[in-house]
């Protein structure tokens, strides 16, 4: 499991994760060059999770999301219904194969804590054409969300959680750009971790 705290304790900066759910998802690659370092956005720096069954992501997706100093998670994945990015809004307490509620006693939707809008916004002005959409995909990806956002504790720091899909028929380099700009666009959210919780 990548380690929140694996950057020097004199890091400020909030984390923000990107999880590419999908196993067979190629087109996201946090490193960019040969020193190995992941990309991260002004502000903030990112841990790539990697992909896994969803029962035991949505547990590791967890267990960051309790570290005060992961402020942000990103899930990444395709979209079949539409030609455009899609930033899915909420999601349903449906189980993996849709066929029940996951939570019997959980809420019937859960909504997304990302800046949609100006995700949109950031998408729009790179270029990419982009919808926020209230329809799950009965995926992985909306079984994460609601996942995630369902056990997240009540409060008014709750982290940024949103679920980007990209078309099936999108660039590496089109799928690249969108999630740096995503991520961006949620780090200008994120304000510096204090003292007591960067080390």
């Amino acid at each position: 499991m990548p380690d929140i705290a694996a950057e020097t304790t004199s890091d400020h900066r909030p984390a923000i994760l990107i999880c590419a759910y999908d196993a067979d998802e190629t087109a996201w690659d946090p490193v960019e060059d040969l020193s190995g370092e992941p990309w991260s956005p002004s502000g903030a720096r990112t841990v790539a999770v990697a992909s896994d069954e969803p029962d035991a992501l949505a547990r590791v997706l967890s267990v960051h999301l309790a570290d005060q100093r992961c402020r942000g998670l990103l899930l990444v994945g395709r979209t079949r219904r539409s030609d455009a990015f899609r930033l899915q809004l909420r999601a349903e307490n449906r189980s993996l194969d849709g066929v029940r509620r996951l939570d019997t006693v959980g809420p019937g939707l859960a909504r997304a804590t990302a800046p949609v809008a100006d995700i949109v916004s950031a998408l729009n002005e790179a270029g990419l054409t982009v919808e926020a959409s209230s329809d799950a995909e009965e995926d992985a990806g909306s079984y994460l969300l609601y996942r995630v956002l369902s056990g997240l504790p009540e409060g008014l720091d709750a982290p940024a959680v949103g679920l980007l899909r990209a078309p099936e028929t999108a660039s590496d380099a089109a799928v690249q750009r969108a999630v740096k700009t995503a991520a961006q666009a949620m780090a200008r959210h994120l304000s510096p971790l204090p003292r007591s919780r960067a080390s």
